[in-house]
């Protein structure tokens, strides 16, 4: 009996371990969310190749990172950091925006 719980936990610990190992290697860029307004308001990126965002919410409400075209929505709280990871692209202009100040310039992903 105490086998296969053994067997399970490893497992469990092997595949969480690739699985951080696996992040670990992607390009990663910071972008930081201040009351609607990003800093940088556009981030360059090889075409064709995954990437992480860690995004940070530095201002005094929540934020939310969203891109139609990326499909891709993350809400973060005031003082709240998370990521996203981006799959590969192609070369293009891919926006993103707040969608808690739309009246807002948008930011963008360059993929070259």
């Amino acid at each position: 009996m105490a086998l296969p719980l053994l067997r399970r936990a490893l497992c469990a610990t092997l595949l969480a371990s690739f699985a951080a190992g696996a992040q670990a290697g992607l390009p990663t860029y910071e972008l930081t969310i201040r009351d609607g307004h990003f800093e940088p308001s556009t981030i360059e990126v090889p075409a064709r190749q995954r990437f992480k965002i860690v995004v940070h919410n530095a201002g005094s409400g929540p934020t939310e990172f969203e891109s139609t075209p990326l499909r891709v929505e993350k809400v973060l709280s005031p003082g709240v950091t998370s990521f996203v990871v981006i799959h590969p692209l192609k070369p293009g202009r891919y926006p993103f925006f707040d969608e808690f100040h739309l009246d807002l310039p948008q930011g963008e992903i360059v993929a070259k």
